[in-house]
């Protein structure tokens, strides 16, 4: 901690790192710096809050190789921490810098929080309804600032269902804000239509502008987007209007 930190700021900071710890599942490292004093602890109040960690797991489905978190004024309910929760009265502004390695999204997309997401996507192909479940998809991160999906996936159409295999290489595009389908490949499946295959591109480049999140009642915003090999690097905001509470799926 800095020598110029007030010692009841370290303190806190110290105990905000034991509890952080616990309630992870995995942690290399964490540390948290508190910038308060002791009035506006007692006020519920903080100037700001950085947040440094690497190796962290959350759930045992998602690790994150490493973050750095900076946050704005902090004000919350002091009373709501003996109930065994934290309610902000106000919202908090925060900006995030996030490292994921190919295996860290690998496992993230066998995880149950995805498997949901990817299930029963709707594709209007001619006027009619079609649904598609993703089976699997295995992320490679290029050094060309490329990343290639191999995957298969079910076409649900009435009765019938049928497999589909594919390969799919995106990149960042010039606004480093979202990504951009570069190429779209089948590896295998019979008589699927151009048709399908258009829909399936048109539902892949739309998901890929999503630049919003919604969880709860906190918003994320997607700022940059870097690709290097075996690394993953997100930069975002987050407007927290109140701490999610349960993990529910994040939706735009």
């Amino acid at each position: 901690m800095p020598d110029e930190q007030p010692l009841e700021a370290q303190l806190l900071s110290h105990e905000a790192e034991r509890r952080i710890s616990q309630q992870l599942d995995e942690v290399e490292n964490i540390d948290i710096n508190v910038q308060t004093d002791l009035l506006k602890i007692v006020q519920g109040k903080a100037e700001a809050v950085s947040v440094t960690g690497q190796g962290l797991v959350i759930q045992e489905d998602i690790r994150v190789q490493e973050i750095k978190l900076q946050t704005d004024k902090i004000s919350i309910n002091p009373f709501s921490v003996f109930f065994g929760q934290i309610k902000l009265d106000e919202p908090v502004n925060a900006v995030a810098r996030i490292i994921l390695t190919e295996a860290d999204i690998n496992h993230i997309l066998k995880s149950d929080l995805i498997r949901d997401f990817t299930q029963n996507l709707q594709l209007d192909i001619d006027g009619e309804t079609q649904s598609l479940d993703l089976q699997e998809t295995q992320v490679f991160l290029l050094e060309d600032s490329k990343i290639e999906l191999r995957g298969r996936l079910l076409i649900k159409e009435r009765e019938n269902t049928q497999p589909l295999a594919y390969t799919v290489r995106i990149s960042p595009r010039f606004d480093s804000k979202t990504l951009m389908v570069e190429s779209f490949n089948c590896i295998e499946g019979e008589g699927i239509s151009l048709e399908f295959i258009t829909a399936v591109i048109k539902k892949v480049k739309k998901l890929l502008k999503i630049r919003h999140l919604k969880w709860e009642d906190m918003t994320i915003s997607i700022k940059d987007i870097k690709v290097e090999k075996n690394s993953f690097k997100l930069l975002v905001e987050a407007d927290v209007k109140q701490i999610p509470l349960s993990t529910d799926l994040l939706s735009p």
